[in-house]
C-alpha cells in the first residue's frame, strides 16, 4: 500500500512528462528558426530565451527525483536498481541544465546551416550527460520491468520492458542512424509515457 505522502510525490511521475513535452513544444512553436525535424529541444537552451528550456531541465528532473523517492516509499528496499537508475535519469537532467548544447544546424538564428565541425567543452559534457540520462532511463526501464514481474503486475512489467529497449533503440539507434532526431523523439516520448503510467499506476495502488 502506498503511504499518502508517496502518493503526493508519486503525482510528479505523472506531471514531469507533459511539462516537459508541453513546454518543449511550445517553445519550438514560438522560437525563430527551430524545426521539429531537425532539432533536439535541448538546443532551445541558446539565444535570449535560453534559459527557459534551462529551467524546463532542472523542473522536470527534479520532478523525477520526487517521483523517485515517491516510488522507494512505495516499493520498498528491494526495487534498488529500478530506484536509483530512475534517480540518476533525473540527475543526467540537472546536469544537461548545467552544460547547455552548442548551437546547431541553424539554431539559433545566425547559426551555419549543417552539423558543426567542433564541439565546445560545454556541448561535449551537455553529450555525455544527455548520453548518461538516456542510459539510465532505459535501465529503469528494463529494472522495473523485473521490479514488476515479481510483483505480479505483467502488464506493468511488459509496458517497462518496452520502454527500456524503445529508449535504447530510439536515442542510441537515432544518434548512428538516418533516422536521427526522430529516434530521440521517440525516445523522450515512450520514456515520459512509462514513467506516468507506472507513477499512476502507484497512486491507485
Amino acid at each position: 500500500m502506498t503511504s499518502d505522502d508517496g502518493r503526493s510525490l508519486l503525482r510528479w511521475g505523472v506531471v514531469a512528462g507533459p511539462f516537459y513535452l508541453g513546454l518543449g513544444l511550445a517553445q519550438g512553436l514560438l522560437r525563430e528558426g527551430f524545426d521539429f525535424a531537425r532539432h533536439p529541444l535541448s538546443v532551445l537552451a541558446n539565444g535570449s530565451w535560453g534559459w527557459v528550456q534551462t529551467a524546463n531541465f532542472v523542473l522536470s528532473g527534479l520532478m523525477v527525483l520526487a517521483a523517485t523517492v515517491g516510488f522507494t516509499r512505495a516499493l520498498g528496499p528491494k526495487s534498488r536498481a529500478f530506484r536509483w537508475s530512475l534517480a540518476g535519469y533525473g540527475l543526467g537532467m540537472l546536469m544537461a541544465a548545467i552544460f547547455p548544447a552548442d548551437p546547431v544546424d541553424g539554431f539559433p538564428p545566425g547559426t551555419p546551416m549543417g552539423m558543426p565541425t567542433s564541439i565546445s567543452t560545454t556541448g561535449l559534457m551537455h553529450f555525455v550527460a544527455g548520453a548518461l540520462t538516456f542510459l539510465m532511463l532505459g535501465i529503469s526501464g528494463l529494472a522495473a520491468a523485473w521490479t514488476m514481474m515479481r510483483r505480479g503486475r505483467t502488464p506493468l512489467a511488459l509496458l517497462s520492458l518496452f520502454s527500456g529497449l524503445s529508449v535504447f533503440i530510439g536515442f542510441f539507434g537515432g544518434i548512428a542512424s538516418p533516422i536521427g532526431v526522430a529516434g530521440i523523439w521517440f525516445a523522450v516520448v515512450v520514456g515520459w509515457a512509462w514513467l506516468a503510467v507506472l507513477s499512476l499506476a502507484y497512486i491507485k495502488a
